[in-house]
């Protein structure tokens, strides 16, 4: 696949915070947008007036669903922007031991196809300084099964690291979301299960009646640094997709 457009991406600086040097930064890129799969079929008409958006979906869930289906049987699939196959977690004792879905899980790997890297690799990057607000989520850790960055447990707990995360102010948006990205459903957790509330780091209960799906985490507080509340709240929504699956 040839690259008919130059690609670019913004890099803001944050406090790095783990070194001894106060000028230490880390780089995050800044995310231009979220993208469903009808937003780029709407893309992809600006470019092919030939195909309608029918067309373009329902073939991408037919060969989606073929896809998953041999995926599911063991296949490895090359589909998309990766490939795809399955791996094996969890302890087997003895040559004769069975399956035990208490110990054991499957778990997709995905790698990144040529094209994808090779995108990623000619992309130019601007840096354009320190974040304004300092604001963001480093990792969110599943603390019943130890996963980081890819999956929520109804009922368990979940720690959060970053930076200027502390839940404050009064303004009725504040406060830590999800959004299912099916449904675009947004559920908010109950301050009473913030259990953690710090500048670095938060810890709260999940909801034992989220549904099942996809969902984005956001985070909206007034806190600052300085001690006082900021006028208006600040969102940060984090880049990782957390399934949820009971």
């Amino acid at each position: 696949m040839a690259l008919t457009e130059k690609n670019s991406v913004i890099v803001e600086l944050h406090d790095l915070m783990l070194t001894e040097r106060k000028d230490d930064r880390f780089g995050r890129v800044v995310t231009s947008k979220s993208l469903n799969e009808d937003d780029l079929i709407k893309l992809v008409l600006t470019r092919r007036t030939d195909l309608s958006a029918t067309t373009i979906k329902a073939s991408i869930e037919l060969v989606k669903e073929v896809a998953i289906n041999e995926l599911a049987n063991g296949a490895s699939v090359k589909f998309g922007l990766g490939y795809f196959n399955l791996t094996v977690n969890g302890v087997f004792i003895g040559d004769n031991a069975t399956w035990d879905s208490s110990q054991h899980s499957l778990t997709v790997n995905a790698t990144p196809t040529a094209e994808v890297r090779e995108a990623v690799k000619a992309t130019v990057v601007n840096v354009r300084g320190m974040a304004a607000s300092g604001l963001f989520v480093n990792s969110v850790t599943d603390v019943t099964t130890g996963t980081v960055n890819s999956r929520l447990t109804p009922g368990g707990g979940v720690n959060l690291s970053g930076s200027r995360i502390k839940i404050d102010g009064s303004d009725p948006n504040v406060g830590i979301h999800l959004i299912n990205q099916q449904t675009s459903a947004v559920v908010a957790i109950p301050p009473t299960s913030l259990l953690v509330n710090d500048p670095s780091r938060l810890t709260f209960v999940i909801p034992a009646t989220l549904p099942d799906g996809d969902y984005k985490l956001s985070i909206t507080t007034q806190f600052s640094a300085q001690g006082r509340d900021l006028n208006k709240p600040r969102t940060y929504v984090f880049d990782y997709v957390l399934n949820v699956s009971h």
